[in-house]
């Protein structure tokens, strides 16, 4: 059993041993304070120095040290070949130039057997250049009368396959994988499984590039054999680059196939362009189909989409070249770019064939960029036939103009080989409503094709030389057929595919519609400006086409703006009556009035609709212009001021047009200025009473309704129209009734404010009121003060200072009380 001590015994060995804790406790925050300090004092320990980064492997150096060398070789052995070559018999250069070329070949062989792969590519590298060296000294030994070019020819076929047989057989001896290669190099392969030097081949594919065009030279061929030469060269390079798998071959007769291509190409192109009959022409055109069979050949076998699709699209542009320069040469300068078109067009129809689907797409993207250009060559004329008439207004009502080629080109140059313009906008119209249906893009294909096809008949008019009323009748009712096309086009397309469940989406054919409507619209009315009597009634038929056309559809959208090209076109028809009438610009601006008035009422029956706004900016507009007209004349001028303010005010009587109120009150009221100037009057209470009079009564309605309404808000900008303008006129009048008439006014208005406590009509009425008893009583100041000497000034305005300070306090209390005062009004 365990005996527990007492309990005085046990507290006393507790605190025996709490006494030891706290000692140790002590001993050992001693001790870190200590070494903390000692720390601090010591100085800083050296970083270690950074680890140096290697910036070139071994393998990098490798490499470069042994292109170095075999560079250094290279110029070695050319040095000896072209200077230390003439001091040798015939046995003692055949053994150098041999055992060294045997030597630099035949080394790379136990090189790689032993795995050292860098070093028999350098060594390679040097033997295949001592074989050109080799080439060249033979030349200049053995065959000396051979020309330099034919042999240069040869020379490189040979060397080609010289070169790509050493390739190949170096890589069959080395049939077993060696043993020593570096970490991480990996043996390049035959699909035979032979180990290959990667120099060699695509070498001998660089050298195979000269002999079919040197001998061509050789031979003293002319352009189309050369260019013949160039392209079955790269016909080669396509086959190899198609068939071979080894990747640097391939990418080596990729790059050679691409720059023989695009030279052969290029010439093709020069001598195609340059071809003035059809016998010079048919050769090239044969080069460019050569070079697009190709291109289509490479794009059926590419391994990458992207690229058969670029090829396939080469490929189509190439074909349409090679057909259209025979047409260049064969046909009018008119029809050549119609039979590039029709070419670019037969392109859609080999799509339908079975082929790879780049290939297809890539033929569908070169027919899309042959139309493109054919559309582009005709985009001169329909701009000139659009924007050709603005001349017209320089020269209004001048004469009429022969034909419609006329009318639209007034000092502008006609575009050469424009003649079959029409018929190119309309075929590519057909081509992209015929190729759209059942696609993504169907909805812009239609509305592209409906461009072309408004421009393609907008301007056969001008294209035939149409007599001018025969051309305008033509363009007008291009316009009215384009106002009825939008009206009865589809709202909604169906989906893409029925499959798909697409959603329907709204179709922007009517707002195109719409869109062309008002600008070929725009051009006729440009054109009608030759003649009088063709303006009056090309006017008249645009405003009634087009109100009929927004009566007829009053939806939202593009619509709302067939209203105010109404308004807008008789606006124009007014005025062009007035100047038929020989009527002055005033007169003609009673008549304008007019636009404003049906605005107005059509505006209210509108009411609720999105063409409201539109349609009461454009009487607006005509407004402003009738303003414009009548400014020459003063009392016409007013009395346009106040039938607009009429309108307006009719105007505002709509609910939702209350604030029309103050434009109707700003027209009154410029109306009455006008008129009281028209008259002479001077006096400028004749102007401003027409003004603080409504105002005033406004702000006494507002008062009654909202109490709580400053006076300054309700009666300071009546009260201040009057009344300043009266009190600088009575400061600069002599005479005596001005001031007395302004004074009881300025009295009358002090008394009404401090009567109904209104703050403005006292402090201004009590101002005016005080300076204008200050102008009465001037001239006798200023004779008293003439008649007083001159020390008396002085001495009042001490007085005076001396009497303020003497009651500083007072009159700060008088003053602070009249402010409380006049605080407490309104």
């Amino acid at each position: 059993m365990t005996n527990s001590p007492p309990p005085a015994e046990e507290l006393r060995i507790l605190d025996a041993e709490l006494r030891q804790l706290d000692a140790r406790r002590a001993v050992l925050l001693a001790r870190r304070a200590w070494l903390v300090n000692t720390l601090y004092a010591a100085p800083p320990a050296p970083l270690a120095p950074p680890a140096r980064r290697t910036e070139a492997t071994a393998p990098s150096v490798q490499n470069v040290l042994l292109v170095l060398g075999g560079l250094l070789l290279t110029v070695a052995a050319i040095a000896f070949t072209l200077v230390s070559w003439g001091h040798m018999g015939i046995a003692g250069r055949a053994l150098v130039l041999g055992a060294v070329t045997l030597a630099a070949l035949g080394v790379p062989l136990p090189l790689l057997r032993h795995g050292l792969r860098s070093t028999a590519e350098a060594v390679a590298g040097l033997g295949l250049a001592l074989t050109v060296l080799d080439a060249y000294a033979l030349h200049e030994v053995t065959f000396t009368s051979v020309q330099g070019i034919g042999y240069a020819a040869a020379a490189s076929a040979v060397l080609a396959g010289v070169w790509a047989a050493y390739g190949v057989g170096i890589g069959v001896l080395v049939s077993t994988e060696p043993a020593g290669r570096a970490e991480g190099e990996e043996p390049h392969r035959s699909p035979t499984g032979s180990v290959l030097l990667r120099l060699p081949l695509p070498l001998a594919l660089l050298a195979a590039q000269l002999p079919l065009l040197l001998w061509a030279v050789a031979r003293d061929a002319g352009p189309v054999t050369i260019t013949a030469a160039v392209l079955a060269t790269a016909a080669a390079d396509t086959a190899v680059a198609l068939l071979v798998s080894l990747k640097p071959v391939r990418i080596a007769a990729a790059a050679a196939s691409v720059g023989m291509g695009a030279w052969g190409v290029l010439a093709a192109g020069w001598l195609s362009w340059s071809a003035s009959d059809p016998s010079s022409a048919a050769p090239a055109a044969g080069l460019l189909a050569f070079a697009a069979v190709i291109a289509l050949t490479a794009a059926w076998h590419a391994p990458e989409p992207k690229l058969a699709l670029g090829t396939a699209l080469t490929g189509g542009l190439l074909l349409v070249a090679a057909v259209g320069g025979v047409l260049r040469v064969s046909l009018p300068g008119a029809w050549t770019v119609p039979g590039c078109l029709l070419c670019g067009v037969a392109l859609l129809a080999v799509v339908r064939m079975r082929l790879p689907d780049p290939v297809r797409r890539g033929l569908a993207a070169a027919s899309g960029c042959v139309q493109a250009l054919a559309v582009a060559w005709a985009l001169p004329l329909v701009a000139l036939v659009l924007v050709g008439p603005l001349g017209w207004v320089e020269r209004i009502w001048s004469a009429a103009p022969e034909d419609a080629r006329a009318a639209v080109t007034t000092n502008l140059p006609w575009p050469a080989h424009a003649a079959t313009g029409p018929l190119v906008l309309a075929v590519v119209a057909g081509v992209l409503v015929v190729a759209g249906r059942g696609t993504a893009w169907w909805g812009q294909a239609l509305m592209a094709a409906l461009m072309l096809g408004v421009a393609a008949a907008f301007v056969v008019s001008a294209v035939l030389e149409l007599p001018y009323a025969v051309g305008m009748v033509v363009q007008g009712f291009v316009v009215v057929a384009v106002l009825a096309f939008a009206g009865a086009a589809p709202r909604l397309e169906a989906p893409v595919k029925p499959d798909e469940g697409a959603a329907p989406v709204r179709s922007p054919l009517a707002a195109t519609a719409v869109v062309l409507a008002l600008v070929t619209s725009l051009s006729l009315a440009c054109v009608a400006l030759a003649s009088r009597t063709a303006t009056l009634v090309v006017l008249a038929v645009l405003v009634v086409v087009f109100a009929a056309a927004a009566a007829w559809r009053r939806e939202s959208g593009v619509w709302l703006w067939c209203a105010p090209a109404s308004l807008a076109y008789a606006t124009a028809l007014t005025c062009a009556i007035g100047a038929a009438a020989d009527w002055q610009p005033q007169h003609t601006a009673l008549l304008v009035l007019a636009v404003p008035v049906v605005a107005a009422v059509v505006a209210a029956r509108l009411e609720g609709s999105s063409m409201t706004v539109p349609v009461e900016v454009a009487g607006a507009g005509a407004g402003l212009l009738a303003i414009g007209l009548a400014s020459t004349d003063p009392p016409v001028l007013a009395l346009v001021l106040g039938l607009g303010g009429v309108v307006a005010s009719g105007t505002a009587l709509r609910p939702d047009r209350r604030h029309v109120g103050y434009v109707a009150a700003a027209l009154f009221l410029l109306a009455a200025w006008v008129r009281l100037a028209s008259w002479g009057v001077g006096t400028p209470e004749a102007y401003t009473l027409p003004v603080t009079v409504p105002a005033l009564l406004l702000g006494v309605v507002r008062r009654r309704r909202d109490p709580r309404v400053s006076s300054w808000t309700a009666y300071g900008p009546g009260l201040t129209v009057t009344l300043v303008p009266s009190l600088l006129a009575a400061w600069g009048d002599s005479d005596w009734p001005r001031p007395l008439l302004l004074g009881a006014a300025a009295l009358a208005v002090t008394l009404l404010g401090a009567r109904h406590h209104l703050q403005a009509p006292l402090v201004l009425g009590g101002t005016v009121l005080t300076l204008v008893a200050l102008h009465e009583l001037a001239p006798y100041i200023a004779q008293v003060v003439g008649a007083l000497p001159r020390w008396v000034p002085p001495a009042l305005a001490g007085l005076a200072l001396l009497a303020l300070g003497a009651t500083y306090e007072q009159r700060l209390r008088d003053a602070r009380r009249v402010r409380e005062v006049l605080g407490r009004f309104r």
